[in-house]
């Protein structure tokens, strides 16, 4: 078969790839060049630069697969392509112990703060008080996402005799100690950590995740790194942080615009800036490169590809029963996340009525792609949702019964943690999915991009003070959905709202005497 390179990669992936196929390697065309050509090849090879849109994929008509050296997929049209049948492959593992090594190095630089210090030495100054630094040993670092990268940091600062917490909702306590790391709550990280580190994609939920706020609760003169996303922090509370000397220093290598024009963070003292380097080493390169070609070589041999980033097309048949479940299963996934808010070793998402008698994979593959999506920077599919799940010390269960009650067919998705057990439940009415089921509650009601759900005491007025302190917040409520095990017993409210509940507003509902709980659940995802 023939493959085109059409951007620079490491020579050791394009021998790899040449072994078995012919292989053309062809940077620097023209846009209609490629165009012009792409008719002739059954893989494509590009990194960052050549955007693969819906035109050059429709131009590829003997395209298989697409492989991307590196790990984001920004420059493909996934869609495009999962509708022309093709894989599209990327190389997420490649860059691991690069970008591990990268964070460490800002986080030393910033600690002896090496650049300043070299800066002046340049001007000719001989200033050794000035730039007086801390050691790491004995000091805590916190872990925002105990992925590849962030695992491979815990080793390393371990080696370092630093104290490692992290944060990860889908990693259990007995696996982040095969690391020697210490699970705690987000707030506690902030509390404890000398120096915090990102390691997570940048999502709604995650977007601006470290803010004036998150920066206060910080110990005095921390570290902040961030070698994940950009917009991952909120670049003006950071460098205010760092100019009035809240922070003791930040090693910041992706920035929310690239490059950072602009950006206060260039201005601001105690700083290490790097664009965007966190894969930029030559080990990593020939990684890359030699992960992508392998698994083109999969595609192209009929096996299936370890890190494929969209799912295969379903057969017709297949299409016809699961697809309208597809949203719904994502949705369980992300609302599940939220809701049971620690995570869980084993899931059990049971599948009843009349889609029992269809695959169930596309389904599980679906709740995991929405249960990890604020978890992992790799789009869960088909191919890769199994080993993700394991990946992050979880169990998935499937359960079938021809039995579903009142509904044609009904997914529920349950998970116990710290001795409960939380469920979620859902099924699809006139095309749309509706939820149906939390926990011990049973509602009909059409999800919505954001929510308040309550479990309170049945009592006569709560509902009222809590739309009045909503109301007050100028939130308004578009639906109202209540279902209670008995009169004046335990009841769950679940409130469709058209703003986003402030973090204050939902602590003073959680104040009120007969509320048990409360969660805003998020499910519009940003891409």
């Amino acid at each position: 078969m023939r493959i085109l390179v059409a951007e620079p990669v490491a020579e050791e992936g394009v021998a790899l790839l040449r072994a078995h196929h012919d292989v053309d390697v062809r940077p620097g065309l023209a846009r209609e060049d490629y165009i012009a050509i792409l008719p002739d090849y059954d893989a494509l090879v590009v990194r960052s630069q050549v955007q693969v849109d819906a035109e050059m994929i429709a131009a590829g008509g003997r395209l298989v697969v697409i492989g991307r050296a590196g790990v984001g997929v920004d420059n493909v049209d996934l869609d495009a392509a999962t509708r022309a049948g093709i894989v599209v492959v990327n190389a997420p593992t490649g860059n691991t112990i690069a970008a591990a090594e990268h964070t460490l190095a800002l986080l030393y630089a910033v600690a002896r703060r090496v650049a300043a210090a070299d800066a002046s030495l340049r001007r000719g100054e001989w200033q050794r008080s000035r730039f007086t630094g801390v050691e790491l040993r004995g000091r805590t670092l916190g872990i925002v996402g105990l992925g590849k990268i962030g695992q491979a940091i815990a080793k390393r600062a371990r080696a370092m005799e630093m104290t490692v917490l992290a944060v990860d909702p889908f990693v259990s306590d007995e696996q982040a100690g095969h690391h020697g790391v210490e699970l705690v709550e987000f707030g506690v990280l902030l509390e404890r950590s000398d120096a915090i580190t990102l390691h997570v994609p940048l999502s709604r939920a995650t977007r601006h995740l470290i803010g004036a706020r998150e920066i206060a609760r910080m110990k005095p003169g921390a570290i902040l790194l961030n070698v994940a996303r950009g917009g991952v922090i909120d670049e003006a509370a950071v460098a205010a942080a760092l100019t009035d000397g809240r922070l003791g220093g930040a090693g910041i290598d992706v920035f929310e615009q690239e490059p950072p024009t602009g950006s206060p963070l260039l201005d601001a003292p105690n700083t290490v800036l790097t664009p965007h380097l966190g894969a930029s080493t030559a080990e990593a390169q020939v990684l890359v490169a030699e992960e992508v070609a392998s698994q083109i070589l999969d595609v192209l041999d009929g096996r299936p590809a370890r890190y494929a980033v969209n799912a295969p097309l379903l057969t017709p048949e297949t299409a016809r029963a699961i697809a309208p479940y597809l949203p719904l299963a994502e949705l369980l996934g992300r609302f599940f996340a939220q809701f049971c808010r620690t995570g869980v070793k084993t899931l059990t998402l049971e599948i009843a009525g009349e889609l029992a008698a269809h695959d169930g994979t596309p389904l599980i593959a679906a709740v995991l792609r929405g249960l990890l999506e604020t978890a992992t920077t790799e789009r869960v599919n088909l191919v890769n949702a199994a080993a993700l799940a394991r990946a992050r010390g979880i169990t998935v269960v499937e359960r079938k019964t021809p039995e579903a009650g009142q509904f044609s067919s009904l997914l529920t998705l349950s998970g116990e943690s710290n001795g409960s057990t939380t469920t979620v439940g859902g099924t699809v009415a006139a095309g749309e999915p509706r939820l149906v089921r939390l926990d011990d509650y049973w509602l009909d009601m059409v999800p919505t991009a954001t929510m308040l759900v309550t479990r309170h005491h049945d009592r006569p007025g709560t509902m009222g003070r809590i739309g009045t302190m909503l109301g007050e917040a100028d939130v308004n409520i578009s639906a109202m959905h209540l279902a209670r095990s008995a009169p004046r017993a335990d009841a769950v409210m679940v409130l469709a709202v058209d703003e986003e509940v402030p973090a204050s507003v939902a602590e003073a509902i959680r104040g009120q005497e007969a509320v048990m709980d409360v969660w805003t659940i998020r499910l519009g995802a940003e891409h």
